[in-house]
């Protein structure tokens, strides 16, 4: 698809390569499953040991906002390719501990290897190969920064997730497994 936009010489394209987009709206509510565990008052969140490090380009979604106003409206832009992502790529544990830092939880962010997991809280991906994007040329170009700290950014995320739960959710989950594996840990 990026051949085909790059490819029109008369009418110019840019390209925007977005990270994982977190914030208000956001239909998958990646921040939910985290965010739960900590309004259920667990005090700990049980991962993988290589999805805990696992980094992922992430950006608050009005950010993304900004960076298609900006190459919407910057004749720079024109015939361009911009990856757009915040600068600090954070790992899954740091992600986590960043939502927790902001909602209030005093609970940590546990590991354990994925022979010691049930194996439907393995997550099937390739942790080994991190998503990280360098937005270093949308910024010197363009002048993209964040629009809001990433402490607000999240605020704003939790205070929608906690006003628009996803449907499916579950009330009163069962963490009587987790506990177990985790008291079989150790943790």
């Amino acid at each position: 698809m990026e051949r085909a936009v790059m490819g029109q010489q008369s009418l110019p394209g840019t390209i925007l390569r977005l990270p994982m987009v977190y914030g208000p709206h956001d239909y998958q509510h990646r921040v939910y499953p985290y965010l739960q565990q900590m309004r259920d008052g667990r005090p700990f969140i049980l991962l993988d040991e290589g999805f805990a490090s696992w980094r992922w380009a992430r950006s608050y979604v009005e950010d993304i906002a900004h960076a298609i106003y900006l190459v919407a409206t910057d004749d720079r832009a024109k015939n361009q390719i911009y990856h757009v992502a915040e600068e600090q790529c954070l790992s899954m544990r740091e992600w986590i501990e960043r939502i927790g830092s902001v909602y209030g939880w005093d609970g940590k962010v546990m590991t354990a290897p994925s022979a010691e997991l049930p194996t439907e809280w393995v997550p099937q991906i390739e942790s080994k190969q991190h998503i990280q994007l360098d937005s270093a040329k949308i910024r010197s170009e363009l002048g993209y920064t964040e629009q809001a700290t990433a402490e607000e950014s999240m605020r704003r995320t939790i205070a929608w997730e906690i006003d628009h739960p996803p449907e499916n959710v579950l009330q009163g989950i069962d963490y009587s497994v987790e506990d177990k594996v985790a008291a079989k840990l150790g943790v």
